[in-house]
């Protein structure tokens, strides 16, 4: 039955990207794309574990290039439409990669960024451990969290810096499945590397289970002459057997015979199979053989140890493209896909038919058997409830940073306890205590399923810092590799549709660091996971660290990341309310993640009047100081610098009459709302956004001063809502050390620069506005 499915995936995934490429109208004649190859390299492996292997909770991420498969097997499911199929890589059709937001089908993780994919079943195990150990998941609803993958993905670092994460936190229930087809993008595969994961695997853990022969192999060792082959198929460079392999039988006899024709036995043994069977048997590897991997999937499932499993297979097996170096992005043509459709029986015409060329029993056998298959069942998104966010307060002090806010406010939930604090799970990439989650874990406690002793307190030796984990602690302390912290993230911000529980994951970093993380990153936001990252320190004002841990363009990169919504407050009042829209926009339908970009520098805290500033605050900026009648400029500021602004503000505003004071809380969301605005009035919807009505106080020919700790880019567009001329002060070149006024005095970001960039800006107000340089 599996071989047949096998059959029926692998011309499935064939045609479709055959359709897309050569019979469905090209209206720009660019390239479609697919990669059957890819998809036959995997075609047995994807049938013998979604018809026979899987068990009733497992979760799978699909190698990106074997997307087709996945569709393909919803379609014989039923679950996937022939439109979406036809529709492969096209508007609203099946996507390119697995994506749990963009396809129709279920899709339990998101892949096509080369490795993260894989690595973040690791991070889903440890999460589904969590939610066991906290009794917000049955035990005996665990499932294995499995990657299937493409043997060119053990050449991306994040699959190390993960594998040796996971071994500190002793995941389990966990497989990671190769594709071993010794091929990648441009090349074959190193041979000398491959024989070491073994050891690498092993080191950390893992059972390594290797399916090298098919059975037809196995049996061919037996025969006389059969331990000569067997030595000379194990010992053959991955370039020369792609080769053979693409040239066929004729060739494999003309090496073999040339290699071993001497050995006893071993020419009886190829004289016994015709070029075709010689052909078949030196390709029958144990990825493509039914029997050893139901055998694999047995042995993995005997223990709960994570385990990698490396399969042998062919790239293009059973294609005319099988062992070609080019043939990863290459396609069959015409006559080709005709040969392969008449050597499955299937009829001109019926080639989207999912059981075409088969006869009525095979048929009603077929169907019955998939209808009691793994497949059938497979895991849906879980429902689950929403978590209640009380309300916040703001942290006492007359002066403080809104790093230390941070750390007061997170503390002061983990006391309270209640839904909130017990559903909140914090992750950070050895700078816990330095990003000012000490606190929290103090009342919370590290994660592990293991106790673990804090040593200096036994010892009674003074330390702010209570380092005890158990399975109930509720922080998980990552190594400092950001690329982990990311996909900790990613993981924990699926376990509501992954597990049936909302957690609240809070991440911290240092802000200049996100960069390292940045696949990642957009990894998680893709998926739709749902998280709060905290990045502090931030900008120049780490003054004494010097240039290498002063970020500069963080505020860019969070108004480019869709599923991000990223705030900079510079009072804690801000903080708190940010924070408590954050904890329900995690868990709204439309919501997303979210990112604060916090800052270590006091400012003292101001008195306010009401709490207009509230609403305004949230939605991304609000009038401190409102402008007059006839104001000829404003300054716009955002973060720790509101202090220089208000010093500005205060020196000038006797010369200047009407001068305002706008805070920015956050430059993504106000200008995702311009933009949204002017999209809608296309469609007659005359609604202005947050900061059309925020600039609209000033009069057409004032001038703007913006000023951040960040890239001058992330608020010089202002200028573009209502055509005020912007004078943008920021940071665009690196950094250096030294203390913050030496350091505002050199990259112009002190209430001397202001004042000078608010007198330069009305240097000829009267004339029509013009770009600065």
């Amino acid at each position: 039955m599996i071989e047949q499915l096998d059959d029926r995936l692998r011309w499935l995934s064939a045609w479709t990207i055959h359709n897309a490429n050569h019979l469905r109208p090209s209206r720009d004649g660019v390239k479609v794309g697919g990669h059957q190859a890819s998809c036959a390299s995997m075609s047995t492996i994807m049938a013998s574990l979604y018809f026979a292997g899987l068990g009733p909770n497992d979760r799978v991420a699909v190698k990106p290039h074997a997307g087709p498969l996945l569709h393909a097997i919803h379609y014989l499911l039923g679950n996937q439409s022939l439109d979406k199929l036809k529709g492969f890589r096209a508007l609203g059709g099946a996507q390119s990669y697995p994506s749990r937001t963009k396809d129709s089908i279920p899709v339990d993780f998101s892949t096509g960024s080369v490795g993260l994919g894989v690595a973040v079943t690791a991070f889903a195990s440890l999460v589904q451990d969590y939610l066991i150990a906290h009794g917000q998941l049955p035990a005996d609803r665990a499932g294995r969290m499995i990657a299937l993958m493409g043997d060119a993905e053990l050449d991306e670092g994040n699959i190390y810096e993960c594998l040796i994460e996971g071994y500190k936190h002793n995941i389990r229930n966990c497989w990671w499945v190769v594709d071993y087809n010794r091929q990648s993008l441009d090349h074959t595969t190193a041979d000398r590397m491959f024989r070491r994961f073994d050891d690498i695997f092993e080191t950390c853990g893992w059972r390594v289970i290797t399916l090298k022969h098919g059975k037809r192999q196995k049996a061919a060792f037996l025969e006389l002459g059969g331990s000569a082959l067997e030595a000379w198929i194990d010992g053959c460079p991955n370039v020369d057997f792609a080769a053979l392999t693409y040239q066929g039988g004729a060739a494999w006899r003309t090496r073999l015979l040339a290699d071993i024709g001497q050995k006893n036995g071993t020419p009886a043994l190829l004289a016994r199979r015709d070029d075709a069977e010689l052909a078949r048997l030196m390709t029958d590897l144990g990825g493509h053989c039914v029997e050893s991997l139901l055998g694999a999937w047995r042995e993995a499932a005997a223990s709960d140890r994570p385990a990698l499993i490396i399969a042998y297979t062919i790239k293009g097996k059973g294609l005319p493209l099988a062992g070609h170096k080019d043939n990863h992005a290459g396609q069959m043509n015409a006559p080709q896909m005709a040969a392969l459709r008449t050597s499955l029986g299937i009829a001109e015409g019926d080639e989207w038919q999912p059981w075409a060329g088969l006869g009525d029993n095979q048929v009603k056998a077929l169907q019955a058997f998939v209808a009691a298959s793994p497949a059938a069942t497979l895991p849906q998104d879980r429902d689950f409830s929403a978590v209640s966010v009380p309300r916040i307060a703001v942290p006492d002090g007359v002066e403080q940073s809104t790093q230390a806010a941070f750390g007061r406010i997170l503390l002061e939930i983990a006391k309270a306890g209640g839904p909130l604090s017990d559903r909140i799970v914090t992750t950070s990439p050895d700078v816990t205590v330095s990003t000012n989650l000490g606190p929290w874990v103090n009342a919370r406690g590290l994660f592990r399923r293991a106790a673990l002793e804090d040593v200096f307190r036994a010892a009674k030796i003074p330390s702010p810092q209570k380092w005890r984990g158990d399975d109930a602690g509720q922080h998980i302390e990552l190594g400092i590799a950001e690329n982990n912290l990311f996909l900790m993230l990613a993981a924990a911000g699926l376990a509501a549709p992954l597990f049936g529980t909302r957690l609240i994951p809070v991440g911290t970093v240092y802000d200049p660091f996100i960069a390292r993380g940045l696949d990642a990153l957009n990894y998680a936001c893709y998926q739709d996971a749902r998280f709060l990252l905290v990045a502090t320190p931030s900008g120049l004002t780490l003054a004494p660290e010097g240039g290498a841990h002063q970020s500069i363009n963080p505020p860019l990169i969070a108004m480019g990341q869709p599923g991000l919504t990223m705030f900079e407050p510079a009072y804690a009042d801000e903080l708190a309310a940010l924070m408590h829209w954050s904890f329900n926009h995690l868990q709204e339908p439309d919501g997303g993640s979210v990112y604060l970009r916090l800052t270590t520098r006091n400012l003292v805290q101001i008195a306010r009047d009401n709490d207009d500033w509230r609403a305004g605050s949230i939605a991304g900026g609000y009038w401190l100081k409102t402008p007059g009648q006839g104001a000829q400029a404003a300054i716009v500021a955002m973060g720790a610098l509101i202090r220089e602004a208000l010093a500005a503000w205060e020196e000038l505003s006797a010369e200047v009459p009407g001068l305002g004071l706008l805070v920015v809380t956050s430059p993504d969301l106000l200008h995702r709302g311009w933009s949204a605005a002017g999209a809608g009035r296309w469609n007659g919807d005359d609604r202005l956004s947050h900061i059309e009505e925020l600039l609209g106080a000033l009069p057409a020919g004032a001038r703007l001063v913006s000023l951040l700790d960040g890239s001058p880019a992330a608020l010089s567009w202002l200028g573009g809502v209502r055509g005020h001329r912007v004078v943008p002060l920021g940071v665009d070149r690196f950094g250096q050390t030294g203390d913050l006024p030496d350091l505002y005095r050199e990259y112009r970001l002190d209430a001397d620069a202001i004042i000078a960039a608010v007198a330069d800006a009305l240097v000829g107000r009267d004339e029509p506005a013009r770009p600065t340089g």
